[in-house]
């Protein structure tokens, strides 16, 4: 073989060698920012928590409640994206726990104590006492979330309520009863915060959503018609909305039974979508 010919041979092997390489960069460049891509949708939900903390402090309540309503919309979608693109990771979920802290644990229990607080007022110690427990419940809700593994355990369902949730409780209160939230008469705030906590940390069980929000449920109507109805109802009647969304999940370990005599008249098709 002559020289010409085997220089022309390793040239070519060359080429594509370094051809190989910038498409392996490529395709490992465009798999880590998939992999990152979760966790920034994690990283605004904590933004928006710590930022409902900061304006919290400043007494502009429903401008708090509205940003840990973003942070749940932001929990919701990085779970959804980590699913879509195969991003599941050890690092998300303590990440997104702790984003869930932050604006599920300290933000609303700061929202709900500086509306019922006087400023060094004789119940003040009852509202640090509420407060807190709704921050170690919170937390103990996530720790215990992360270190359950029990593969046979029901997805469709929580062993408790979950925290974004128990927030939502919340913030509907906030917007529906803000202004009976503090003076003398405000010591059934008390509940608002005492009750969702307990759930928190109960064996009592709540229906998962995570399937109906998955990119890959399957079940593309169902989740539509729901999202629908969800916009056109705050669109129209926010704060009833809120609190009907937020009380009825609240409520619906006990609402559920008694009222699953009425599935009967519910059509198959509808009652496939949701469970």
């Amino acid at each position: 073989m002559s020289s010409s010919a085997s220089g022309a041979g390793s040239s070519q092997t060359r080429r594509t060698a370094t051809v190989e390489f910038v498409r392996g960069s490529v395709r490992g460049t465009r798999r880590r920012a998939l992999a990152t891509l979760p966790s920034l949708f994690t990283l605004a939900n904590m933004m928006c928590g710590f930022a409902a903390i900061l304006v919290s402090t400043r007494g502009q309540y429903t401008l708090a409640a509205v940003l840990v309503g973003l942070s749940v919309v932001f929990d919701i979608t990085d779970g959804a994206v980590a699913r879509l693109v195969g991003a599941v990771t050890p690092f998300g979920l303590q990440f997104d726990s702790l984003a869930d802290l932050v604006s599920f644990g300290l933000a609303p229990a700061l929202l709900a104590f500086t509306l019922f607080s006087e400023g060094r007022d004789v119940w003040d110690p009852l509202g640090w006492v509420a407060c807190f427990l709704w921050v170690a419940c919170a937390a103990i809700r996530l720790a215990r979330f992360n270190t359950t593994i029990d593969p046979t355990a029901d997805k469709r369902y929580f062993t408790g309520m979950p925290s974004p949730g128990a927030a939502g409780v919340v913030l509907a209160s906030v917007f529906a009863f803000g202004d009976q939230m503090h003076g003398r008469e405000r010591l059934w705030v008390l509940l608002i915060v005492a009750v969702p906590a307990l759930l928190m940390v109960s064996t009592i069980r709540y229906r998962s959503f995570r399937s109906l929000v998955s990119p890959k449920s399957g079940r593309p109507y169902g989740l539509s018609a729901a999202a629908l109805a969800v916009v056109v109802g705050f669109a129209l009647a926010p704060v009833v909305t809120g609190c009907v969304l937020a009380y009825g999940y609240l409520l619906a370990p006990v609402l559920v039974p008694l009222l699953s005599p009425l599935a009967r008249f519910v059509p198959d098709r509808v009652k496939e979508t949701l469970t």
